[in-house]
């Protein structure tokens, strides 16, 4: 593509997003997201339900792995929200270069991180997994599929920016392609490498590592066809430290969401552990159904980000406002028709995956009390999404610290101690609730403040 051709592409991206009615901009942004976001975590669920099959040992391993996945997550996200958030500013106020240089800054350094990362998880792997709550029956599972996924880091990681960056530059169905090719193969390879193949749990996690290093490959491949908005190069690589502590900055709150979701799975696992196998298959099912779930409002958020940075940076703060509300409407909508639906086939969703006595009283009442909490994820996370996107770290960087970090870590240990696994059970729910009545006054205050920056502006 001629650099002409990259300037028109980039002028008319920054027309239609400031000029468009919101609420038509965030829906075509949301579908592709949450499609790709469901897709994901269907595969997630696949795994659980075909290993599942293999026994209940086998179906906690997975939940043990989820931890491992989540610290992927948490550096992908924490690179490419940051950076993609930045670069969304950038491209709205016109600044095309340093949008090209956080894009391809931040897809660079991922990868060699991940590297790293990977290759210290594989020395590590045996204490690792124990570390992660692995019971002495769960352990040669969880060791198993882990081998396999701290392989695939670099790739993993990577592609998780360069879906946040395609996403805030406006491109969420390029970044939906990517995802949900990968996932759909995944989805079709566990049943044949576990049970054709023979290759129990190592057959799962060997599926992801091929459909993730799918994802990468189209993902990577728009870059390189001159598809996105900002471009990738080696040219625009910075060497500055300087624009790295900028993106992880920006990345603060991605971290301490999936960093604190990561704890908070460890330490979620180990209360479980002390009621047995069950308890811990019971409490992963649930978690991934509620992936499943929350894809949606993530994915609503998600729409509504590009939206947001593009026109924040342009100071169209107007329609900023106009987006949020618009998104928060949405959101709790959807999530309260499908918090209905689950509360009523809880015990039937959890026998699908795993028709084990034990595992659906644990799972059902885990999964109905966390659907009376979904409505509120429209507030939760659409504050803190708005915040991250336009540049409070600090304030986005708190609140992400609150719905798996300061308020859950002490629920997790006092209430099990006092009500026994019901403590296990009600935990998040409770929350969820407590960190969606902290972000009210956060987004009162951030709407202030615009107010503030519109009458300067006159």
């Amino acid at each position: 593509m001629a650099q002409s051709d990259v300037k028109k592409n980039q002028d008319e991206m920054l027309l239609r997003m400031t000029s468009a009615p919101v609420g038509g901009l965030i829906t075509r942004m949301a579908i592709p997201t949450i499609v790709s976001m469901m897709i994901t975590a269907i595969y997630n669920m696949a795994d659980t339900f075909f290993v599942s099959q293999l026994g209940t040992s086998a179906s906690g391993a997975v939940g043990i792995n989820f931890s491992i996945m989540t610290i992927i997550q948490a550096l992908g996200f924490t690179i490419g929200m940051g950076s993609g958030s930045l670069t969304s500013r950038a491209l709205g106020a016109k600044d095309y270069e340093k949008a090209n240089r956080y894009c391809s800054s931040a897809i660079v350094f991922t990868f060699v991180t991940g590297i790293i990362l990977g290759a210290t998880g594989l020395i590590f792997q045996k204490p690792l997994v124990t570390m992660l709550g692995a019971t002495p029956t769960i352990q040669p599972y969880a060791e198993d599929y882990a081998r396999y996924i701290l392989t695939g880091v670099p790739f993993m990681c990577t592609t998780f920016v360069m879906n946040n960056q395609l996403r805030f530059q406006g491109k969420a169905m390029l970044s939906m392609v990517g995802l949900t090719c990968g996932g759909i193969l995944n989805i079709a390879l566990d049943p044949l490498f576990i049970f054709v193949f023979k290759l129990g749990i190592s057959g799962a996690a060997i599926a992801t590592l091929l459909s993730q290093c799918v994802s990468f490959s189209l993902l990577l491949s728009v870059f390189l066809r001159k598809k996105s908005v900002a471009e990738l190069s080696f040219s625009h690589v910075s060497f500055q430290a300087k624009t790295y502590a900028r993106i992880l900055k920006n990345g603060l709150p991605s971290l301490f969401r999936q960093g604190m979701a990561t704890f908070a799975t460890i330490l979620l696992n180990v209360a479980a552990g002390r009621y047995g196998d069950a308890a811990v298959a019971g409490m992963s099912i649930t978690n991934r159904v509620f992936m499943f779930l929350m894809s949606i409002a993530i994915g609503i958020g998600q729409g509504f980000q590009p939206v947001c940075g593009i026109n924040f940076g342009a100071r169209r703060l107007d329609r900023v406002r106009e987006a949020f509300f618009f998104m928060v409407k949405a959101t709790f909508s959807v999530m309260t028709a499908f918090g209905v639906l689950f509360v009523i086939f809880a015990p039937q969703i959890v026998a699908a995956f795993r028709n084990d006595p034990d595992v659906i009283s644990v799972g059902s009442l885990a999964m109905r009390c966390q659907c009376a909490s979904l409505p509120l994820h429209a507030i939760l996370f659409g504050t803190n999404m708005m915040l991250q996107t336009t540049g409070e770290a600090k304030a986005a960087t708190f609140l992400s610290s609150l719905r798996q970090g300061l308020y859950f870590i002490p629920l997790i240990l006092i209430l099990p101690h006092i009500i026994g696994i019901t403590g296990v059970q009600i935990t998040q729910a409770i929350s969820d609730l407590l960190t969606s009545a902290t972000s009210v006054p956060f987004a009162i205050g951030f709407f202030r403040k615009m107010k503030r920056m519109e009458e300067k502006s006159l």
